[in-house]
């Protein structure tokens, strides 16, 4: 990456500035100091060579914008090599280190130049969400119903009570649990075994649809045939009317005959 306007190598010299404040203070520390040395020696030569690029800027076309800030960064530099260069005494840190280009950075800068390390919190809590976002929200509060932050109504105070007394409520807790969730798996047995036989129900209500779907197709086919043989008949009979109208002349006349006799 190269850095060819003078902000942003001001900005990259107060990196670097930073860089040897927290060196300064491992060593005052007696702390490893060495970890940085690779990255604050890329940043001072990358601040090296923008400064060499501003300066063949100008040499080109004349800005007074940028020459006139070259001298600053030229002496900022310079500083700074020394004070990476110098003895690994604290001492060595000069004024030129602990003053930020940048205004916005003296926060850091100040933290940077304390000797006092950083004292580690001795809890960490991890809270939810307010209390006034689940009081506008009731649909998240019933579905985030717990908090990080214990409720001091929710147990008893056992600041009155000695060991024993709290081992034997925990131990009491515990077996309270352990018969619920001893319901919990009897409950959970039962619907595993009536699940069970609502399965072997279906699978003989199955059966019984598949004995009747085959009753139907029987019926079905019998019917089919019944039929054919009604309309084979239906069509004989148009065929030979004729001969059956005869048939039954013969007879009537027959019968007349015998009768007249």
């Amino acid at each position: 990456m190269s850095t060819t306007n003078p902000p942003q190598l001001f900005l990259l010299a107060d990196h670097i500035k930073l860089s040897l404040l927290e060196r300064q203070r491992a060593i005052s520390l007696n702390l490893p100091s060495t970890s940085q040395d690779a990255q604050i020696s890329r940043s001072l030569e990358q601040l090296r060579s923008g400064i060499e690029s501003l300066e063949s800027q100008t040499a080109d076309a004349d800005d007074e914008s940028i020459s006139s800030q070259l001298p600053r960064l030229r002496t900022q530099l310079a500083d700074l090599t020394s004070q990476f260069s110098s003895s690994t005494n604290p001492a060595t840190t000069s004024t030129a280190t602990t003053t930020p280009n940048d205004p916005s950075l003296a926060p850091d800068f100040s933290a940077a130049s304390s000797k006092k390390p950083r004292q580690p919190s001795k809890s960490v809590r991890f809270t939810d969400s307010n209390d006034d976002d689940q009081a506008q929200d009731p649909n998240r509060a019933a579905l985030f119903p717990y908090r990080d932050d214990p409720d001091p109504d929710a147990a008893p105070d056992h600041t009155a009570l000695s060991n024993q007394q709290i081992h034997d409520y925990h131990s009491r807790v515990m077996e309270e649990q352990d018969d619920q969730l001893n319901e919990l798996g009897m409950s959970i047995g039962r619907q595993r075994e009536l699940s069970m036989q609502i399965g072997d129900e279906l699978d003989g209500q199955v059966m019984l649809l598949d004995d009747v779907e085959e009753g139907v197709d029987r019926h079905t086919a019998q019917f089919t045939r019944a039929r054919g043989r009604l309309d084979r008949f239906s069509r004989k009979a148009r065929e030979n009317w004729s001969l059956t109208v005869i048939v039954v002349l013969i007879v009537v006349l027959v019968l007349l005959i015998v009768i007249t006799k």
